[in-house]
């Protein structure tokens, strides 16, 4: 544009203001095309400009994935996101107290701390080691999980780290996927004992592996089974359908039987037309519900009877949250494995306890008592219930994940450091971009944390001391002995006639 058609539009301008208006319209020229230039980027290159100051990032969107569009384009990891962290709120509340257990499952290297001789012992099953150094992700993979088990593990991890950018300090941790615990723990007794540190979802009494929220609380894909945080609210919905008292008045268990003999035993408690145990038992055919679209398994339908049977299955099983969180009374079959949140609930309270050896029986005496008692009975339901709605929410297991992990790395005698040819991984690169209208694609878009929370990690309760511990291990034991009582004198009074 030059000063004569400046002068067609606007006049009777004194040659310096026409100078002053030309300078300003290249000025505004030059914005324009920038703009032009930028959006052209976001459209054909999926790149989002974000605007930070001091450190962090102004808005949500910035916060989103950043997937590279094309075949031609590998996908990398932003370099611009937070590296720190500054919440908006800086009041901290105490943690639930199951986060006591961290301390417990650590104790075993609490005097003499993890080496890196122990840490390479423990990758004789690991699937995959985590190195965080300056708050970047690594992962040195060594053998392929069951299903998606480690890459939502691993993308939950990176979801907690989005939440808390820069909390954590340096580590490197071994990570095994499969059910159950190998550590033991008669191997590693005395002062001298020195058991590899192994990450996993469950442990048992006998073992020292270190238990960690499992991979469905950001969905199970091959199962249907969405993020944690949207199956919450569909149970929710679930037990707003049908109050408690005009819920079947049966115990309910539907599930793949075939994974352990102890499931297989409980078929046998079964309503049929000769016995009736107050039991209803469903068996979840996995392939024909994935082949009918997963029509039939949606976990807020399920919540239609006044007791819900838990069962263990291989080892521990993820439908424990789900069954808990129905408002029904909780029927817990004696288990041996626990993950990380059940230790600290307590039977008569939040839950039933059922004997493992007389199963039929057992339950069908939870059943009468329960419907003898219903105010009882609703009680402990919604006291369950009430546990994991709101100490199991996402907030909070990923302020389990921080503290564990964080609690972790103080016990490094060595510092951490990149492995050779690990990768870097974050959310972009951990299949999010590369399954565009799959499920899993989904699931991680669903799962997914964009922005920071506006909070500190809440603050981690003490350890327990000896005398306290004692003492609510044996509440546990004498309250399940009181139900053991109660249910054999309901037996014998059968038997007496009365």
């Amino acid at each position: 544009m030059n000063n004569t058609y400046l002068k067609l539009f606007c006049g009777g301008f004194s040659q310096q203001k026409l100078f002053m208006l030309s300078t300003n319209v290249k000025l505004s020229c030059l914005l324009a095309s920038f703009c032009a230039f930028a959006v052209w980027i976001y459209i054909f290159a999926g790149i989002s400009i974000p605007f930070i100051h001091k450190g962090r990032l102004q808005n949500q969107e910035d916060f989103l994935l950043r997937c590279i569009k094309g075949k031609s384009f590998k996908q990398t990891c932003p370099t611009n996101y937070p590296t720190t962290h500054y919440p908006t709120n800086q009041s901290r509340q105490v943690c639930p107290s199951y986060f006591r257990w961290i301390h417990e499952d650590l104790k075993p290297w609490k005097d003499k701390g993890i080496t890196r001789e122990m840490l390479e012992r423990a990758k004789k099953t690991a699937h995959f080691k985590l190195v965080i150094v300056k708050g970047k992700v690594y992962v040195e993979k060594y053998r392929k999980a069951i299903q998606t088990r480690d890459v939502f593990t691993l993308w939950g991890i990176l979801q907690m780290l989005r939440l808390f950018p820069g909390k954590l300090p340096d580590l490197e941790l071994m990570f095994d996927c499969e059910d159950k615990p190998v550590v033991p723990l008669d191997k590693f007794q005395g002062p001298n004992a020195s058991p590899p540190p192994l990450f996993r979802y469950c442990s048992d009494q006998w073992s020292l592996d270190i238990v960690f929220p499992d991979w469905s609380f950001w969905g199970w894909a091959e199962t249907n089974i969405k993020p944690w945080k949207d199956t919450l609210k569909d149970i929710k919905e679930g037990n707003k359908k049908t109050k408690w008292e005009d819920r079947v008045p049966y115990a309910y268990w539907k599930g793949n039987p075939y994974v352990a003999q102890t499931r297989q035993n409980l078929l046998q408690c079964n309503v049929t037309l000769d016995k009736d145990w107050n039991t209803l038992i469903y068996i979840q055919d996995w392939i024909q519900e994935s082949n009918q679209g997963f029509k039939k398994s949606s976990l807020g339908d399920q919540c239609t009877h006044r007791y819900k049977i838990y069962i263990e299955g291989w080892a521990w099983s993820v439908s424990e949250k789900y069954i808990i969180a129905c408002d029904s009374m909780t029927l817990y079959v004696k288990s041996n494995y626990h993950d990380f949140f059940m230790r600290d609930m307590m039977p008569l309270q939040q839950y039933w306890p059922i004997r493992d050896n007389s199963k039929c029986s057992s339950l069908k005496f939870a059943v009468e008592w329960g419907n003898n008692h219903t105010q009882k009975a609703q009680a402990i339901g919604d006291a369950g219930s009430k546990f994991i709605q709101e100490d199991l929410d996402m907030k909070n297991v990923y302020n389990y994940m921080f503290h564990s992990l964080n609690e972790y790395a103080k016990l490094l005698r060595f510092k951490p450091k990149i492995p050779r040819g690990a990768v870097e991984f974050c959310a972009e690169k951990l299949m999010a971009c590369d399954v565009n209208g799959s499920i899993i694609r989904r699931f991680m878009e669903e799962s997914l944390e964009k922005v920071p929370s506006d909070s500190n990690p809440c603050t981690l309760p003490p350890p327990y001391d000896p005398l306290t511990l004692q003492e609510f291990l044996e509440r546990k034991v004498n309250s399940t002995r009181q139900v053991e009582i109660w249910e054999d004198e309901y037996w014998q009074s059968k038997i007496n006639g009365q």
